[in-house]
């Protein structure tokens, strides 16, 4: 071994650990790694962005694309408070990541230094919603033990972020260690009598639904659970935001469980008589604030299985509680023999008919069709066209009417925060391109695009091309409409104007057109296809256009009545 500096050091235990790109806005306090970018510059990419927040959301995307921890590097205090809101998201949605924060040298720690922070105060695990792990690494010849310690722990049991503060010191230090091998991904298995117990709980069912989601698919594990659904006839809906785990096009689909939810599944989950949660921990979101699937005791058995045992147990206490990753759990379960008949034959075929009757559209007032829109996008665009979104009420526009290819037919399509964080989408569909390679299809709102629309920069600068699609009403519309539906009118602090879009984008070295009418989109799509740079399509939508299935008026309307 030959002696260098700490900063080389962490930057070839990142390349031991297979990371090809790293995310992240520079900082001195971290020059000595930014050094080690470049010496091994030809097996790792830094990738540089415009601010924390769309970098750590770029690390989470890629964490949610490669299955293995997306890697974030942002300086000492501002910079770590900036990325916070990409590591919450990454907790949230169980993604893996690792964050590297460069820190106050050695000698000055504890003295308030210039932006010091205790990043175990502010990153946890204490705080319950941050960081699974949070450590500083004081001696450089241990750093590859450290590192190899973030990348297992991202990854394993329940995945999430890590944390790592980095002294400016140590950094520069010289040192002789050799990395760590790469961390191996870990499958799992509950035991052969749980599974004849889930066995014995599934034949005695009536109305069964299967529940798909959370992280650790593989394209193979969700081949395997498409497998057993098909085996023994069940219908699956997705959680929310995970509506790639089970192909959408598959005849026993029954659609997402989540926000705007088809009132049709919603009161299937009701109906159903035992519930098979496959991955998902069952937030808010995917339960109706706990109400859908209630809490703590379902009136449906509840059979649950996740990767984390602190996770089984946590809010809901299910009938069969089972551990296991995605992989060993999936392949268990394609393995389980089923009986020679079910009952439930025509209660997944009438899943499946309420979720293609939930295709259909409401007329809805304006010039343009957002349904007619998307159903075109899904016409042109490739099948493995990775869709992201931040939060808003625009995104349900393509929950409901994008039909996402599974993981089962090869890749992950679908990017989108669990914990509703705004800004999302853009960067994260910047870190697909870059990272992934396909065709990128970003729905943004007005109010979500300003949040880190600046990171269209760094996809001109990497060579990334995405297709964004912004649509324009003028407010914070879900805001808005919570508004009309508690104070109605009684605006206040949801109005936003003054952006001019296709600027913007033109000023990011973006290509920007504008459209009125639905027949303008299909010509600027097709366009955007060909370009060999990206693409921003603002849709001038009208504000009463709040919701896939009503308008801003009618909810005003339904409050007045009811006040």
């Amino acid at each position: 071994m030959t002696q260098q500096i700490g900063g080389h050091l962490l930057v070839e235990c990142l390349v031991a650990q297979g990371v090809t790109h790293v995310f992240g806005v520079p900082g001195e306090s971290y020059l000595a790694a930014l050094d080690g970018f470049h010496a091994y510059r030809e097996q790792i990419e830094f990738v540089t962005c415009r601010q924390e927040g769309g970098a750590a959301f770029m690390a989470d995307a890629m964490g949610k694309l490669t299955g293995r921890p997306g890697v974030l590097f942002v300086t000492r205090g501002p910079g770590a408070t900036n990325a916070s809101i990409g590591i919450h998201t990454a907790f949230q949605d169980s993604t893996p990541m690792v964050v590297f924060v460069g820190d106050v040298a050695s000698d000055q720690r504890d003295r308030e230094a210039f932006q010091e922070v205790d990043y175990r105060a502010f990153f946890g695990p204490s705080t319950g919603g941050m960081a699974k792990r949070v450590e500083r690494i004081d001696d450089v010849r241990r750093l590859p033990e450290y590192v190899a310690r973030a990348f297992a722990t991202a990854l394993h049991g329940r995945p999430g972020p890590v944390v790592l503060a980095l002294p400016e010191d140590m950094l520069t230090q010289m040192v002789d260690a050799a990395p760590l091998p790469r961390v191996p991904d870990v499958c799992y298995q509950f035991d052969p009598k749980s599974l004849q117990d889930l066995r014995a709980q599934l034949s005695k069912a009536q109305r069964p639904l299967v529940i798909a989601g959370g992280p650790g698919w593989t394209p193979a594990a969700a081949q395997a659970l498409q497998g057993f659904a098909e085996r023994w006839q069940l219908p699956v809906a997705n959680a929310f935001r995970f509506q790639d785990t089970f192909d959408n096009h598959h005849p026993q689909y029954a659609g997402d469980v989540g926000i705007a939810l088809n009132p049709r599944l919603a009161q299937r989950v009701r109906e159903a008589d035992l519930l098979l949660v496959v991955g998902p921990r069952l937030g808010e979101m995917t339960t109706g604030g706990y109400t859908l699937i209630q809490a703590p005791r379902p009136a449906q058995k509840l059979i649950h299985i996740h990767p984390s045992p602190e996770e089984l147990g946590r809010v809901y206490q299910a009938d069969l509680q089972l551990c296991a990753s995605m992989p060993g759990a999936a392949a268990l379960l394609a393995a389980l023999e089923p009986p020679a008949s079910v009952p439930w034959r025509a209660w997944t075929e009438a899943a499946q008919a309420d979720y293609q009757a939930n295709l259909v559209p409401q007329q809805l007032p304006g010039s343009i069709d957002m349904a007619a829109i998307v159903a075109t996008a899904q016409q042109h665009l490739p099948a493995d066209t990775v869709v992201t979104n931040g939060a808003g009420n625009f995104a349900t526009w393509v929950h409901r009417f994008w039909r996402f290819h599974g993981i089962a037919k090869g890749s992950k399509t679908q990017l989108a925060p669990t914990s509703g964080a705004m800004g999302y989408g853009v960067p994260a569909g910047v870190a697909a391109a870059i990272g992934a390679g396909r065709v990128v299809f970003n729905i943004t709102g007005d109010g979500d695009f300003l949040m880190n629309g600046q990171e269209l920069a760094t996809a001109s600068q990497h060579g990334a091309r995405t297709i964004v699609v912004l649509l324009n009403n003028g407010m914070y519309g879900t805001i808005r409409m919570h508004q009309e539906r508690e104070y109605p009118r009684r605006a206040s602090g949801t109005a936003i104007a003054g952006a001019d879009f296709v600027l913007l984008a033109q000023g990011y070295g973006y290509h920007g057109v504008r459209i009125t009418r639905t027949e303008e989109f299909e010509p600027a799509l097709l366009a955007a296809l060909e370009r060999p740079n990206g693409t921003l399509i603002e849709i001038v939508l009208d504000p009463e256009v709040i919701t896939t299935r009503g308008t801003l008026s009618a909810i005003t309307e339904q409050a007045l009545k009811r006040s």
